[in-house]
Order: C-alpha cells, then sequence, then structure tokens
C-alpha cells in the first residue's frame, strides 16, 4: 500500500497523489476517446485506478487537467498508464514535470524495471530513462485494443 500522499507544486499547477481529489468525469471523458482505451467504461476507470498509484495534474484553482497512474508491487516492478495532459494545457512542461515527480517518488527509487507504451511521446520519456526493450524477443503480450467497443456501462 502506498503510504503517502506526495503533492508537488509548479507555477500555477500542481500534482497530487490524493485520490479524493480525482475527478473521473474528467479522466474517463479524455481515456474513452484516448487510442490506448477507446469507450472505456467508466467502472474499470475508477476500478484501475482504485489499484494503481494515481497522479493528478490540477490548477491552483483545483481543476484537474491531467493524469496518470503507475501500477506496480513497490518492489521491483512499475507500469506507467493513462498518462495525458489536456491539450489546453499542453505546451507548458506539465508533462515533464510529471514524469519528474514520479521519478522522484521514494517508494520508486529502487526499482528494477519500468515498462510503458507510447505511440509517440518517446523523446519525453528518453529523459527519464526509458527506451526500447533491450531484449525484445524475451517481452510477450496479449493485446486487445478492440475490447472495450462491445461492453456496455
Amino acid at each position: 500500500m502506498f503510504l503517502e500522499n506526495y503533492r508537488f507544486e509548479k507555477d500555477d499547477y500542481y500534482i497530487s497523489t490524493d485520490k479524493t481529489l480525482l475527478n473521473f468525469e474528467v479522466i474517463h471523458g479524455y481515456l474513452k476517446r484516448s487510442y490506448w482505451s477507446e469507450n472505456i467504461p467508466l467502472e474499470i476507470v475508477k476500478n484501475a485506478a482504485k489499484h494503481s498509484v494515481t497522479f493528478g495534474i490540477y490548477t491552483s484553482e483545483n481543476v484537474q487537467v491531467g493524469y496518470c497512474r503507475v501500477v506496480t508491487d513497490q518492489s521491483s516492478f512499475a507500469y506507467l498508464a493513462d498518462v495525458f495532459v489536456l491539450e489546453e494545457h499542453r505546451g507548458l512542461g506539465l508533462s515533464k514535470f510529471l514524469m519528474e515527480c514520479i521519478m522522484g517518488i521514494p517508494e520508486f527509487k529502487n526499482l528494477r524495471t519500468w515498462l510503458l507504451a507510447t505511440n509517440d511521446a518517446h523523446g519525453l520519456y528518453r529523459q527519464f530513462g526509458f527506451d526500447a526493450p533491450k531484449f525484445p524477443e524475451k517481452i510477450m503480450q496479449i493485446s486487445r485494443p478492440d475490447i472495450y467497443k462491445n461492453m456496455v456501462e
């Protein structure tokens, strides 16, 4: 269990791991239109957040403008998922700030393996040590990209 709520501030924004601040209307609204979780049901978004370490990005007026979650055992492995910053708040360095916050969390300092999937943010993640798999022949997956299309909320 994640022991502490963290809060990091930068300019007119802050990032928090406090789940009580999450605005699932914003999170679900974005994720259900994203390429990686199109049509995802709200209950799945909520359940995923419940079982992850979540990071919300907020304005100083407490309006949520971004999100991500880390799926981890907090010992050796973490998967970075559902990362987004709303379009009108991009270009302000918030994604980089988010990654600085995540990678600076004491509970994450000694994790052996981090994974993520991205179509277009490789440059961002490379700044934090991410790279293409060194041994892709060892990585396997089950991929069901259309799983949510036939689900009913």
